[in-house]
């Protein structure tokens, strides 16, 4: 413990971000920096607990406490060491991780909670700096060649790792670029795409192939990776957009979120000049009330649109938590994101009925109705208020409302992996219905957390490495944190 009264001394402190106004004429990161004395500060807030719950907050199981302790005695290789013992990407979850951790902070209880996700942002940050974050290939290769599919946090964690092990891994991505959904789905004021391009450039000194713009099915086959390596990872994520399927849903104008937000991160990354998806100047509806609804927000006003509406179907949460959600839980309370910030109307409890167009099929206009949420029979359910239906403007809407599972693309099918009756594939630790396939991240457990897929790739990893090589010392999670999870992925 780095200072025992650190957490009465000084008050939880994050970062300044740039005046809102300014900020929509860029798409850099919206945060100013944040001073090494006042990092110390926050580093001296946490009370090192006998049961620290942040551990089991953490999806990687990161041994907070510990590193919180080296940051506070500016012993930054230590620090970084403890972190990288459990996390591939602290660059990555530092900056656009939810902190499930922070949740769970037993500070939390009556005070602000350490801001541990700051934090490791910056041991990562001071670590490269400092030239303590180098490439270190494998001293021996075992003579094993694995394939990973998909380069999301998933792919790229378990590439990582069965590199480190010795194999020889070659990492797969559809796209020109490697990162998915880091690069394609996450805009640039949350994580610029330097901070990807800088690890990928480490992974492949250390011996990572990666093949960009292969499509299996398209560029090569699944026939010809089972024939060429003696093992396979897919973890192409959960690409399957859960669709609002109600009239009008086709109209020109109305898109799912990720059809707006990967080009214009193309545009970004100059791969396309423009994107076909313009909300300057327009009536934007954004239908989801989750992060991915409010990066349709930020990018829409970055484009200047003239109005932003957010519809969530659920009821507007407390500012703080209610009786029925202690903590450790989640707090189930509002989020004002940056992007809210930037401008935009938030609307709860609505439903959504109708898109209405003009005679060249162009959407025009959404018909709503306010709802009443009710308890029945345990359940929660909801009424229309009578009289409160009408029609608003609508030129553009983004559909944001989550993901249904892996791609339909007979990906799967290709490699021998059964699915189960919600489209998501059969595993048992890690492991598909054809032995020598593994699967890891959002397509095999469904749509989670950038942090969540880290985890899961690392656990594919050694469960890869036991396959080919009867047993691994890869690190992992205890045994009963693993069997959870496996209970929970079904």
């Amino acid at each position: 413990m780095g200072a025992k009264e650190g957490f009465i001394q000084f008050k939880r402190e994050t970062p300044v971000s740039r005046d809102p106004k300014e900020r929509i004429s860029d798409y850099r990161e919206i945060y100013e920096p944040f001073s090494g004395e006042k990092l110390n500060n926050q580093a001296a807030r946490c009370m090192d607990c006998g049961v620290p719950f942040c551990h089991n907050g953490c999806p990687l199981g990161n041994v907070i406490p510990e590193f919180n302790e080296a940051v506070y005695n500016q012993e930054w290789g230590q620090a970084i060491s403890i972190l990288r013992s459990t996390n591939n990407f602290p660059e990555f979850t530092g900056r656009i991780c939810p902190a499930p951790c922070e949740a769970s902070c037993v500070l939390g209880i009556n005070k602000d909670p350490v801001a541990i996700e700051l934090i490791e942002k910056n041991i990562a940050e001071k670590a490269y700096e400092l030239g303590l974050i180098h490439a270190n290939p494998p001293a021996k290769r075992t003579g094993k060649k694995v394939a990973v599919v998909g380069s999301g946090p998933a792919g790229l964690a378990a590439a990582d790792q069965l590199n480190q092990a010795g194999h020889e891994v070659t990492l797969f991505e559809k796209d020109a670029k490697v990162g998915g959904l880091l690069r394609y789905g996450i805009p640039d004021f949350k994580l610029e795409k330097w901070v990807i391009d800088r690890r990928v450039k480490l992974m492949e000194d250390e011996g990572v192939i990666f093949a960009t713009n292969t499509e299996i099915g398209k560029t090569t086959t699944a026939e010809e990776v089972l024939k060429s390596f003696d093992a396979v990872v897919l973890s192409t994520g959960a690409q399957q957009p859960r669709a609002l399927n109600i009239k009008g849903d086709k109209l020109k104008g109305v898109h799912f979120a990720m059809e707006f937000l990967g080009k214009q991160n193309q545009v970004i990354g100059s791969e396309i000049s423009e994107n076909p998806i313009s909300a300057k100047g327009k009536h934007v509806i954004v239908i989801g009330g989750g992060d991915t609804g409010s990066d349709c927000i930020g990018t829409s006003n970055r484009h200047g649109a003239a109005s932003i509406t957010q519809l969530e179907l659920l009821p507007k949460p407390p500012k703080q938590r209610n009786v029925l959600n202690p903590w450790p839980e989640w707090p189930m309370t509002l989020k004002t994101s940056s992007s809210h910030e930037e401008g935009a109307e938030r609307m709860f409890s609505i439903l959504t009925k109708e898109f209405t167009g003009n005679e060249a099929g162009e959407v025009t206009g959404l018909t709503l109705v306010d709802i009443e949420w009710k308890e029945k029979g345990g359940r929660m359910t909801f009424e229309e208020i009578a009289g409160t239906e009408r029609t608003v403007p609508c030129d553009l809407a983004f559909i944001a409302i989550g993901y249904m599972g892996p791609a339909q693309n007979g990906l799967l099918q290709a490699f021998g992996a059964e699915t189960m009756e919600n489209s998501l594939p059969k595993s048992k630790n890690y492991q598909s219905t054809n032995p020598k396939v593994f699967l890891a991240g959002d397509m095999r457990r469904g749509q989670s957390l950038v942090v969540w897929a880290i985890s899961e790739g690392r656990e594919t990893a050694v469960k890869v490495d036991e396959y080919l090589m009867g047993s691994s010392s890869l690190p992992q999670k205890d045994e009963s944190f693993f069997q959870v999870e496996e209970h929970i992925a079904g």
